[in-house]
């Protein structure tokens, strides 16, 4: 792993064609995506379907992914956030490289918000995961969460995630006072599903993996 390590970028060959294979992945696992000219696409797909009872290989639905990703709280553009919502509030500030020389588009007011977010103790919107206690119920989109018995958000996107146990789902939160850790630990929540109230807990981090140590076999 250390020769191919996370977020690694190679050329490899599979057959005849020339692929580029990135260890990056959008299920919360370790994995990699191939990046194949599409006239060779339908040849890959083939070779590698070949061996799948070698190595034991399994087709994989856009459920799955959707339920898997969510566990993660992996977001979606589209679907979770869109073009109303900060990268910063979207808590994808990670991905910013502040120190490029040439900066980039948006950088200044990027780096205010962020200013000011530290000034304050946080930022009045962030985007939250939420898992409900219940396992029997399902969120999809649209479910209100209420904190202290006040509407705060409604949930964006959700799935059921097979892995912690009960639906899992992504909202963005708003709120006149700073959001950060001890706001979230000093309410009390719950779900709102077709008239009936399910407590819930929210996280700023992700509930599945928040040290990222299966996606960089750190165990």
């Amino acid at each position: 792993m250390k020769q191919f390590p996370f977020r690694g970028v190679a050329e490899i060959d599979i057959g005849y064609a020339r692929a580029l294979c990135m260890r990056i992945t959008y299920v919360g696992e370790l994995g990699y995506e191939l990046y194949i000219p599409v006239e060779q696409s339908q040849y890959v797909y083939d070779l590698i379907t070949s061996h799948e009872d070698k190595f034991q290989l399994k087709h994989a639905g856009l459920r799955a992914l959707g339920s898997l990703r969510m566990e993660k709280a992996y977001r979606d553009y589209g679907h979770d956030i869109d073009n109303t919502d900060t990268i910063l509030e979207c808590g994808l500030g990670f991905t910013c490289d502040f120190g490029k020389p040439e900066g980039f588009i948006g950088m200044e007011q990027v780096l205010s918000q962020k200013k000011k977010a530290k000034e304050d103790g946080g930022h009045r919107k962030r985007m939250a995961q939420v898992l409900l206690q219940d396992p029997d119920p399902l969120m999809h989109h649209g479910e209100v969460l209420w904190r202290n018995g006040k509407r705060v958000s409604e949930i964006r996107s959700a799935s059921y995630g097979h892995t912690l146990g009960a639906a899992v789902g992504l909202t963005m939160l708003e709120n006149d006072d700073p959001i950060n850790k001890k706001w979230i630990q000093e309410g009390t929540w719950s779900v709102e599903i077709a008239g009936d109230m399910f407590p819930c807990t929210v996280s700023l981090a992700p509930l599945y993996d928040p040290k990222n140590e299966r996606i960089k076999c750190d165990f």
